[in-house]
């Protein structure tokens, strides 16, 4: 496949800053903190050089507060592509399933309309989550992957690149429980990497 240019907006919380060890430039303008291996915008920028890859994460924000944002950093940069990775938070938080579908819903849909295509990434686990927490985790994760496969999206299992194989509940490696480490963070991003490369095949087909 020939290389393509690709702006990319990485939008969500503190799994897209990069925590604990990078603070994304919207945390520590202008550029971010930290060590930026701890980002998985780092590792796909490593692979794909000709990819660039906007950290536009910010700890501690639930759905709702991504998209108060959704427009400044997203929309108005005008990517090919806003990867969404959000939710943990809202379910850390006890927010309703209905509540989190809608904004993330309403997220893809304003990419779209100005067609910047959105990749649905499924939530990350966390070590502290509760039986009901990852209940109401798995059914977000469900409708995460059917609404990408109705609205014809992206769809990346984000959570099964950083999941412990023995259980699906916790992360596989960590630092603090909360999230990925390095090696967590290269897997998310060859995983991104690699949706984003099969969607541009798809798209090379069809032209």
């Amino acid at each position: 496949m020939a290389a393509r240019k690709l702006r990319i907006v990485a939008v969500g919380d503190s799994t897209t800053a990069g925590a604990p060890g990078f603070r994304s430039p919207l945390e520590a303008p202008p550029k971010g903190r930290g060590n930026p291996q701890s980002q998985y915008a780092f590792w796909m920028m490593q692979v794909h050089p000709e990819w660039t890859v906007l950290n536009r994460g910010m700890g501690r924000q639930r759905c709702d507060e991504i998209l108060a944002r959704f427009d400044r950093d997203v929309l108005k940069v005008k990517p090919d592509y806003v990867i969404v990775l959000a939710g943990a938070n809202d379910v850390y938080q006890g927010r309703s399933l209905g509540l989190m579908k809608t904004d993330l819903g309403a997220m893809y849909g304003r990419a779209q309309q100005i067609s910047i295509i959105p990749v649905a990434a499924t939530v990350l686990p966390y070590d502290t989550a509760g039986i009901g927490e990852q209940s109401v985790l798995k059914s977000l994760n469900a409708w995460i992957q059917q609404n990408a496969a109705s609205l014809d999206i992206p769809f990346c299992d984000t959570n099964a690149a950083v999941r412990a194989p023995d259980d699906p509940g916790r992360l596989r490696s960590s630092p603090d429980g909360l999230h990925p480490d390095i090696t967590g963070y290269r897997s998310l991003g060859e995983a991104l990497m690699r949706t984003l490369e099969t969607d541009l095949a798809r798209w090379a087909q069809q032209a």
